[in-house]
């Protein structure tokens, strides 16, 4: 097994990746790879060994850790020369690189491995920066190669990644000693040292090199020409308002084939990009670095409208692009695929472009979709870049097709883990901030979801969405259901994080505690207006963004045991909970027909961790019951069949109960979460 110290070797080369994979300018997000050759120490035999440690298949370079290091013994990464059955059965190589493993656990070898193990030199960098990718995209990628770097930097014409290109490199660095690395047509850089500080600054030099020379050709016209007559970018609120409106119809045309969630983008260099006139041709011809259209897919969807087009004639535009999309993508596959080739994945769109609004991408949740569109403004800044140089030319349709549909990339997604119950789906927690509602946010979270939480209290919101996780996952908003307008920003700002909303979980709540003589028509009217026509503002704005989906959804009420027990003192809040139960059924039978489920929980005595009973509810029913407030959840419990209390997470599990994908034929349903009050019986 291997040393429990790291090898300084290994260490070097951690370094050396955190450091050029932090800046964004030297590679993409989980793009690249990074090696060093060292000696060891044969645990078995004792004798000196001669390893490699690289990057695996996955990760990212920036957080590159030792569990993402293989390692392997280079004698025998090296004799695979020997039985190397050539080019058209490369694809053998990758299993046999497991046979070339030193020790226990360690990465999966990546598909670059063997261009690290061949070329000689004890540390290589393989990296995917724009501008080194821009020159290799140039129709005179060669020419250009040579001008900017001399006999520095070679070239090398395009090649998939695998064995045969680390041949190539090889054999090139062989025959240019005075080489310090090349540029791989269509594809990216790769460099060399026999340090770890001189790999790395072999690396920097063609990076910077590249970028101050595709500076140096930069003339007074745009490289993507002049901007289109009213396709200038749409004020910030307009720009914003216009993308809300728009996302939850993309989102459910993205997700024809499969549901998708979504990120949106209105960076400069997005919104500069689909104002200028050549944007539509360089669009069209698609990304071209296997890292980036693995991601983005072949090409875009593109809005052939300006900003200024109303948006039910937008609408329209785009269910028609999106059917001609669908058929130009089955049509690309059927060109290429043969006998051995996976079956199409989907053909739906990874990349939209709006001009004068920016650019939504999607993905198997939002880290993916904020990825795809990273990979997308990354490829403007190669096609900016190489047609300040020279003409823009990607690799040829054919080898596009053989990377994304490559049998290895296919058996890696047949690796990736089975998705979560609640994968791809958008939650909207209002109350989320504390009790019930943070539990509920927590689980759904954990359950797969991507979640906001919508709370009044906007610092308690952004507790628990960061308790939760990054905003890949969790995003708050503020929001008070008794205002109409906070609603609607609400649910703008859930569709611009994550491309609409699935499921909605009306939470949010407060409970006055007096009898009848003594409840005024103000504790009635906030009673009400927070609970029975807050959960109806929030479930009509959350309806009209699920039917713009068209992918169906669930509206979950908290309600409660009140809503059919009459119990003592509380007729303000036993009134508007049924009001809410009313609501439940009502909407079940108004929504179905566009998908839309809605059910409720009732829950009883939630005391431990509840909102509303640490605001004094729970003072005043003990002092109904004539209990000290502390022990009040156990005189709740003992009143029940089951005598256990009831707890915020009990709620929560009901929740996911009716959203995760077992009572996918259940609407109109209430469930009791009050362990058994027999008063409070549904019939």
């Amino acid at each position: 097994m291997t040393s429990p110290t790291p090898h300084p070797q290994a260490e070097a080369l951690l370094r050396r990746s955190n450091t050029l994979g932090s800046d964004p300018r030297n590679t993409n997000y989980a793009g690249g790879n990074t090696s060093a050759k060292g000696t060891d120490t044969d645990p078995v035999t004792g004798e000196p060994v001669e390893l490699m440690w690289v990057k695996g298949s996955g990760g990212d370079l920036g957080t590159l850790t030792g569990k993402g290091l293989a390692v392997l013994r280079l004698d025998r990464l090296r004799a695979l020369t020997g039985v190397y059955p050539g080019v058209e059965r490369e694809d053998e190589m990758v299993a046999a690189f497991d046979y070339c493993a030193h020790g226990k656990g360690g990465a999966a070898p990546s598909i670059d491995t063997a261009m690290h193990g061949l070329v000689e030199a004890a540390h290589v960098d393989h990296l995917h920066p724009d501008s080194g990718i821009a020159l290799a995209c140039a129709a005179d990628g060669e020419k250009l190669t040579a001008e900017c770097f001399g006999d520095r930097v070679a070239w090398v014409p395009w090649r998939r990644p695998g064995f045969q290109l680390g041949l190539d490199i090889a054999a090139i660095k062989a025959a240019n000693p005075q080489a310090i690395g090349v540029i791989l047509g269509g594809h990216g850089i790769t460099a060399w040292g026999e340090t770890s500080e001189e790999c790395e600054a072999n690396s920097l030099e063609i990076i910077r090199a590249a970028e101050e020379f595709i500076a140096s050709r930069a003339g007074d016209e745009h490289a993507f020409g002049p901007v289109l007559d009213g396709y200038g970018a749409l004020p910030e609120a307009e720009r914003r308002a216009r993308a809300a409106a728009l996302f939850p119809l993309l989102r459910g045309l993205a997700s024809t084939d499969r549901p998708q969630v979504g990120h949106y983008t209105d960076s400069e260099a997005v919104l500069d990009f689909v104002s200028r006139a050549e944007h539509p041709r360089l669009a069209a011809l698609g990304t071209s670095c296997p890292d980036h259209f693995l991601r983005t897919k072949v090409r875009p969807m593109v809005l052939d409208l300006p900003p200024s087009a109303p948006l039910d004639q937008v609408v329209r535009r785009f269910k028609e692009l999106h059917e001609a999309y669908r058929e130009d993508y089955r049509a690309y596959y059927e060109r290429h695929a043969d006998a051995d080739s996976p079956a199409m994945r989907g053909a739906d769109p990874a990349i939209v472009l709006v001009p004068g609004v920016g650019m939504f991408s999607f993905g198997k949740d939002a880290q993916t979709a904020r990825v795809a569109g990273e990979f997308y403004v990354n490829a403007i800044n190669v096609m900016r870049g190489a047609e300040t140089v020279s003409t823009y030319a990607p690799i040829e349709e054919s080898e596009k097709f053989r990377i994304e549909y490559w049998a290895l990339e296919e058996a890696k997604l047949q690796r990736m883990p089975a998705p979560k119950p609640l994968a791809t789906r958008v939650a909207f927690v209002t109350g989320g901030g504390s009790g019930i509602g943070r539990a509920i946010a927590i689980r759904l979270a954990a359950e797969g979801a991507c979640v906001v939480v919508a709370d009044r209290d906007t610092e308690a919101a952004a507790r628990v969405a960061a308790e939760i996780g990054s905003t890949d996952v969790a995003v708050p908003v503020t929001a008070d259901v008794t205002d109409e307008t906070q609603i609607a920003a609400a649910l703008e700002a859930a569709a611009l994080a994550f491309g609409g909303v699935d499921l909605v979980v009306n939470n949010a709540g407060l409970s006055i505690s007096k009898p009848l003589l003594e409840t005024t028509t103000g504790d009635w009217d906030v009673q009400h207006s927070v609970m029975a026509r807050g959960s109806f503002l929030v479930a009509r704005e959350a309806a009209r963004i699920m039917t713009a989906q068209g992918m169906g959804g669930d509206i979950i009420y908290i309600s409660s045991k009140n809503g059919v027990f009459a119990g003592p003192n509380n007729i303000a809040y036993g009134a508007a909970k049924a009001d809410q139960a009313h609501q439940v059924r009502l909407l079940a039978a108004e929504l179905g027909g566009e998908g839309i489920r809605v059910n409720g929980v009732n829950p009883d005595g939630v005391v431990r961790g509840s909102g509303i009973f640490a605001g004094g509810w729970g003072a005043k029913r003990a002092a109904v019951y004539g209990v000290p407030e502390e022990e009040l959840g156990a005189f709740y419990a003992q009143r029940t069949l089951l005598k256990r209390e009831v707890l915020p997470e009990n709620v929560a599990n009901a929740v996911f109960a009716l959203t995760g994908g077992d009572l996918s034929h259940t609407t109109g349903l209430h469930i009791p979460v009050d362990a058994g009050v027999a008063a409070a019986f549904l019939r």
